[in-house]
């Protein structure tokens, strides 16, 4: 497939290449969870209702606008990805980007009571300051009420651009499909490192070793610097699905 021509076109294949990566990488459910990403013009793109991440192509996104209303595409989309992601980009304008999944690491510490993701390793140390909790669960976001609730726990603060929903699973918002996806990647990654190890620990009565706060600001600062590796792992995503 030759280069993308048009912006839209190049934000299709973004979306698509990070929707394929995720199935790959074992951060899917079914046909469940969604992603989206915003468009200048104030729609957004969005997977469609119904297809497994492994097969969505550029040119299945769907285009709808914040009230819902779909712009352009062949396929529904899934009712709470609607509320979810338009609430979200209707209030926190920094979320560029939100991807949303109920990947198993990362939701198994959202069914722990006051479970946190603990800066104990280096993947983690990318998100110091950045996350945020939300620990009343409601049951499926199939309104304005709670959709509007969920999104503003992203927005309270600035420089939050992870959410841990409550027995559920988790938000990751960013600037742009590279940074969000590679962050939602680590994100598993640091949370499995989490989990084996709190397995491990309790198992031989021993606890986690957490990091200074002091060397995790630091650390979190040097990793803003190295966002290359952001663009790099998606420009790798786009060439390996032969959308580049």
């Amino acid at each position: 497939m030759p280069l993308p021509a048009t912006p839209d076109d190049a934000a299709r294949a973004d979306l698509a290449s990070a929707l394929r990566a995720a199935d790959e990488y074992g951060l899917g459910e079914g046909v469940c969870n969604h992603f989206s990403l915003a468009l200048p013009d104030g729609s957004f793109l969005i997977n469609p209702q119904g297809l497994s991440w492994r097969e969505v192509t550029p040119d299945d996104l769907v285009t709808i606008d914040a009230q819902g209303r779909k712009l352009a595409g062949r396929h529904p989309v899934e009712p709470t990805a609607f509320f979810i992601h338009g609430w979200i980009h209707r209030v926190a304008p920094q979320a560029t980007c939100v991807l949303h999944t109920h990947m198993p690491y990362a939701t198994a510490l959202t069914m722990v009571q006051g479970g946190r993701l603990e800066m104990a390793h280096q993947n983690a140390l990318r998100f110091f300051g950045a996350v945020a909790y939300d620990e009343q669960y409601n049951g499926l976001v199939l309104d304005d009420v709670e959709a509007e609730r969920i999104a503003r726990k992203l927005a309270a603060v600035p420089g939050l651009r992870v959410l841990f929903l409550a027995n559920h699973g988790v938000i990751v918002t960013g600037p742009s499909v590279a940074w969000a996806f590679d962050d939602l990647y680590y994100l598993e990654r640091a949370c499995m490192h989490q989990v084996l190890a709190q397995g491990a620990a309790a198992g031989a009565g021993l606890s986690l070793k957490r990091i200074a706060e002091h060397v995790a600001a630091r650390t979190a600062r040097q990793m803003d610097g190295e966002r290359q590796q952001s663009d790099l792992h998606l420009a790798m995503l786009r060439r390996r699905y032969g959308w580049d």
